[in-house]
């Protein structure tokens, strides 16, 4: 599991991770997080969370998504003359064409294509660049919304009316994997800008790949991010998607925001997020001092019938005057810019609350685990487990819900542990008896 400590642990939750499967050899997913590097970056350029799934032949799906996820946060913190809206999806374009232009000069990588969802926490709002089928979602007040239009035959059918919107619903025979928009097959690309939406104070938002949401419901998923912290919640979602056949690669990228966007050394009031436009900022008082006695100045040397020096005085006034509204409401990488909302997201909405079959099902989980290492007579250290499992029971027992989904997804997030670690002490094993 992948995680940035740092300046903003205060105010921001964050943890990501990518996990090949049980079916795949290789990983073609890729993911990037880019916090800001100081408070001025982010009030100009916010944090950058990328994740991208990859697809072609042998290596070319982990090069084109891995270019994704190292070429747009790069590019879009490059392009400060631009808005954010207009410099992530520049962002996106450069990256498509150079994905492209690697495809086109290799003919074993000719055709490889990435989906790509780029998320932007800003002072304004979330803003998101989607191309392909992986999914941007935000949880707010136990409802789930999903943010981004699948770009898929199904989502598409559904959009022109010629499939229900029930997803039980759609045929069998109805492809669910084929995507009609990715990056890098072609030189141009078609890019959804949505946002920017509103953010509050524990907010979270899911970046993930179809390696989870085609295993794990929107239900369950905002059941997770509802009852865990994102470090843990990203273990779970992995583990979950891996239970049940784990037939793709997963990757999980989770946000929250947890306090005000205003590193602790920072002095003032700060909001954590705007609704309007990149506030103006301040100039000294003493500049509009000078201003105004430039400008009473000018106005005595008139009475003196002293042309030019009033003349000057008034020059003096009026370029200094606008000097400091371009420095209040301007600036080199600023994030002043139009703040309506663009797209017509979120597409989807979710109630999501913890309930007794959500916590029947990950009691069921751990049990299984359980069993199954009793069975293969493992060496488990039973404390931790035994811990969880009986806070769960107890908060069962209490009516608190969310604390027994809570205490059994940890029991199951242990058992995964141990069993990864067997699998790796097996594998050390056949390493070693190898060289025999």
């Amino acid at each position: 599991m992948d995680r940035q400590p740092g300046i903003w642990d205060h105010c921001l939750e964050q943890a990501s991770a990518t996990d090949v499967g049980l079916r795949r050899s290789n990983n073609q997913d890729s993911h990037a997080v880019a916090l800001a590097a100081s408070q001025e970056r982010f009030d100009s350029r916010g944090h950058v969370f990328v994740v991208a799934d990859g697809m072609g032949a042998h290596a070319a799906g982990e090069l084109a998504s891995k270019l994704a996820t190292d070429y747009i946060p790069l590019t879009y913190n490059k392009l400060l003359d631009l808005t954010p809206p207009d410099a992530l999806l520049e962002a996106v374009k450069q990256a498509n064409r150079h994905i492209n232009a690697r495809g086109e000069a290799d003919p074993s990588f000719r055709g490889m294509g990435t989906t790509v969802d780029t998320l932007v926490l800003l002072p304004q709002g979330a803003l998101i660049a989607h191309v392909g089928d992986s999914r941007v979602y935000r949880l707010r007040d136990e409802c789930l919304e999903q943010l981004t239009f699948d770009h898929s035959l199904v989502w598409e059918m559904r959009a022109a009316g010629h499939l229900p919107e029930n997803e039980e619903d759609v045929p069998s025979f109805i492809p669910r994997n084929v995507i009609t928009r990715s990056m890098g097959p072609n030189p141009d690309v078609q890019v959804d800008i949505e946002g920017p939406f509103p953010v509050q104070i524990g907010d979270t938002f899911l970046l993930c790949s179809d390696g989870l949401t085609g295993r794990v419901s929107d239900t369950e998923i905002g059941q997770i991010l509802t009852a865990l912290a994102p470090a843990e919640a990203t273990q779970a979602l992995i583990h979950l998607a891996n239970l049940r056949g784990g037939p793709d690669n997963i990757t999980v990228v989770i946000a929250r925001v947890v306090g005000p966007q205003r590193l602790e050394s920072s002095s003032g009031s700060y909001q954590a997020f705007e609704n309007g436009n990149h506030k103006p900022r301040s100039v000294h008082a003493i500049v509009w001092t000078v201003l105004g006695m430039l400008v009473l100045g000018a106005a005595l040397f008139a009475m003196l019938r002293l042309g030019i020096a009033a003349g000057v005085c008034l020059l003096a006034a009026a370029i200094g005057g606008a000097a400091a509204l371009v420095y209040r409401y301007t600036s080199p990488g600023t994030s002043y810019f139009d703040s309506r909302l663009r797209g017509k997201g979120p597409y989807r909405q979710t109630l999501c609350s913890p309930d007794l079959e959500f916590v029947g099902m990950a009691k069921n989980l751990a049990d299984q685990l359980h069993e199954a290492a009793e069975k293969e007579s493992w060496p488990v250290d039973w404390e931790p487990y035994q811990r969880h499992r009986d806070a769960a029971s107890s908060a069962v027992k209490e009516g608190n819900v969310y604390e027994a989904a809570r205490e059994f997804l940890l029991a199951v997030i242990y058992m995964m542990g141990q069993i990864k670690r067997q699998k790796e002490i097996a594998k050390d094993a056949d390493r070693a008896a190898g060289l025999f």
